[in-house]
């Protein structure tokens, strides 16, 4: 709530603050669980995390790292974030599933779930083509609507792996929100030197998360100088960081800028008073969290997999004859949802790009900044 306010406030742009899904799962799954590290003290590195980027913000450090990306690149990452949140959209609505032979398949189209989800998906987009108001809510409430008889009159979602054979599900209006992470967080604990790798792949996970998310809905939203770079960045950077040190405090991991703000932006919403609107219903929505509930993920998902399609557009101003460039833009683009990382994307599409431009003697167009983000990428890859 805070950071989404200041965003719009301060930095006046249409972004919203959250947790990272990416972030989340690295802080749960590889740190937490895999590590072995207690929650507080992996709490604390979120902490001196959100600090390092204060300190790079200051010191506009973070604004040199974005001017330093190339053009081709961020049109890249714009439509790599396309896609990776289409295929998050994909992927919530159980459309797009496991499959021990191929990795990912389409699940079984018999089923009510999945085809209430084309079905909402289908009208939503007629409503987008036809220009109708809202389109992007509308298509939500339409499907939350369709979805009712599931599990009711036909259908079980629960084969699915829903936790009851109903999609939707009234559970009250009111639910008081869990504060007991409050303050848990170690942050001296977190400090000892068997940690600090942690807080670099944290920091560098976050700051390549932040900084291609801010030159992609940028792009998206036409907020961007006459140099390509992000709008009012060295105070949306700060307010990123900002969020990321107080993360660690509440209990989370790092609050960063959303990728789903380009829901929004789609939407019309392309100033300050986006941010600032939804920060203020986060406040409310912490107690009004069981009427959300009652939105079905197969309704949700239709936001994103549309806003995907809309994301894709900066390709039309990639050059694809020029093979040293077209091929660091592919692999940027399809290794975000391969890998289910902007971060990871970023790093092969930096590494690529310095490698076929030293390779075909066009090192002049590589600066020294992008030179020690391909070494910190390396050491990235590496931990």
């Amino acid at each position: 709530m805070l950071g989404s306010i200041m965003m719009g406030l301060y930095a006046k742009n249409p972004f919203v603050i959250a947790p990272g899904m990416g972030l989340n799962a690295f802080f749960t799954f590889s740190v937490v669980l895999g590590m072995d590290i207690p929650y507080e003290i992996a709490l604390g590195v979120v902490f001196w995390a959100g600090v390092l980027f204060l300190v790079l913000s200051v010191f506009k450090l973070r604004d040199k790292i974005v001017t330093s990306v190339p053009q081709v690149l961020r049109y890249a990452i714009a439509s790599g974030i396309g896609l990776f949140i289409a295929f998050i959209g994909f992927q919530n609505a159980l459309f797009v599933v496991d499959d021990t032979a191929t990795l990912v398949g389409i699940g079984s189209l018999h089923d009510p779930v999945r085809l209430t989800f084309l079905l909402g998906l289908g009208l939503t987009t007629i409503f987008i083509v036809k220009k109708v108001p809202g389109a992007m809510i509308l298509g939500i409430i339409l499907t939350t609507v369709l979805a009712w008889p599931i599990g009711r009159w036909w259908g079980d979602a629960s084969i699915l792996g829903f936790e009851t054979p109903t999609l939707v599900n009234f559970q009250g209006i009111l639910a008081m929100p869990d504060f007991s992470l409050l303050f848990k967080a170690d942050i001296l604990g977190a400090l000892r030197y068997a940690y600090l790798p942690v807080i670099f792949v944290f920091a560098f996970t976050d700051l390549f998360d932040s900084l291609s998310t801010f030159m992609g809905l940028s792009e998206a939203a036409g907020r961007t100088d006459s140099d390509g770079n992000p709008t009012n960045l060295k105070k949306s950077l700060f307010v990123d960081a900002v969020a990321t040190l107080f993360s660690g405090l509440a209990g989370t991991s790092s609050g960063t800028t959303y990728i789903e703000s380009a829901v929004g932006i789609r939407e019309g919403g392309k100033t300050g008073a986006t941010a600032i609107t939804v920060g203020i219903l986060f406040l409310p929505l912490l107690f009004f969290s069981p009427v959300l509930a009652l939105v079905p993920s197969i309704a949700s998902s239709i936001a994103l997999v549309l806003v995907g399609a809309f994301m894709m557009k900066p390709l039309t101003k990639i050059n694809w004859d020029k093979t040293e460039e077209a091929i660091p833009v592919f692999l940027t683009m399809l290794l975000m949802p391969l890998a289910y990382s902007i971060t990871t994307g970023i790093v092969f599409g930096f590494l690529s790009y310095a490698l076929l431009k030293i390779s075909t003697g066009k090192y002049r167009e590589i600066n020294p900044t992008l030179i020690v983000i391909c070494l910190l990428s390396l050491v990235f890859l590496w931990l």
